[in-house]
């Protein structure tokens, strides 16, 4: 098969990336030239048999690709300890370095020692790329809580690096389908929020004017208990010598409800019943 005659139109780059082992140099690689060249998947970058059978980069691999304004060659290293002169004969080429460190390990062993590496065979420039910033997040309520990674955030169909308070975002979940999560659900950190069934409250119950119930309540009452944008059926139990609760009253009682909700104090919610609202309260202790 002929080859290809290289057309020498622009100025010609030497780069590579470099960095602990397992970090995402590969797959950093894989990534540019989906974008700027010929498109190498992970296992072909690293294409020798022992390499995919032990996921790790042994030898340099050499790649292509170009943007408008240069050519480069990308030299994909190894980062495991044990190929460190293989790393170094990579290195020993590079106009520039993307140093490639995962953002939850942060600097290890081979990252400091390819740094000091790539000063040494004269490497001019290095930039360094986070990578594995995807953050870790917990689906919280309603079924059994859920543990995902957040791939992207999207705000009005425009992308952004991170979603802050009070923002109306999109999230990208991994491995989560659309019919895993329902309204009513919470995203939160790990661990942060929990999901809770039983708790005290603090209520206060309309009065008939205030288009509330027009009769009293006893224990075992089961109205709709709206918590944040869903609404679960919960079972009243009344403290201790109250036999029964009047519309206008200020009241303390304890709720479970069918369904886990994520829960805090001072949570707030609305009481609800055949389509009229009945009362108003806050979540004064979690039981469990």
């Amino acid at each position: 098969m002929a080859k290809e005659k290289f057309a020498r139109t622009k100025p010609h780059c030497n780069i590579g990336t470099i960095g602990h082992v397992d970090h995402g140099k590969t797959t950093l690689t894989a990534a540019i030239t989906k974008f700027f060249g010929e498109f190498r998947a992970y296992d072909q970058i690293d294409g020798a048999p022992e390499e995919k059978a032990r996921g790790i980069t042994i030898s340099t691999a050499h790649v292509e690709y170009e943007t408008e304004a240069r050519h480069y060659a990308h030299v994909d290293c190894p980062g495991h300890a044990d190929y460190v002169k293989n790393m170094i004969t990579g290195a020993a080429q590079m106009d520039g370095a993307i140093l490639v460190v995962n953002a939850a390990d942060g600097p290890m062993p081979q990252t400091r020692e390819h740094i000091l590496l790539g000063r040494q065979v004269g490497i001019p420039a290095m930039v360094v790329f986070l990578n594995k910033v995807d953050q870790e997040l917990e689906i919280v309520g309603i079924k059994a809580t859920q543990k995902t990674t957040c791939t992207g955030v999207e705000m009005f169909r425009k992308l952004l690096d991170r979603g802050e308070a009070g923002d109306n975002i999109g999230a990208l979940l991994r491995g989560i389908d659309r019919d895993a999560v329902e309204r009513g659900q919470v995203l939160c950190k790990p661990g942060s929020v929990k999901p809770h069934t039983k708790f005290e409250a603090e209520a206060y119950i309309l009065t008939k004017d205030e288009g509330g119930r027009h009769t009293p309540f006893f224990a075992n009452y089961r109205p709709q208990f709206y918590f944040r944008t869903t609404d679960v059926t919960g079972t009243v139990q009344l403290a201790e010598g109250t036999e029964m609760v009047m519309p206008g009253d200020n009241i303390s009682f304890t709720v479970e409800l069918i369904a886990p909700i994520a829960m805090e104090e001072k949570l707030r919610f609305a009481i609800r019943e055949g389509g009229r609202t009945v009362g108003s309260g806050v979540v004064s202790k979690i039981i469990e």
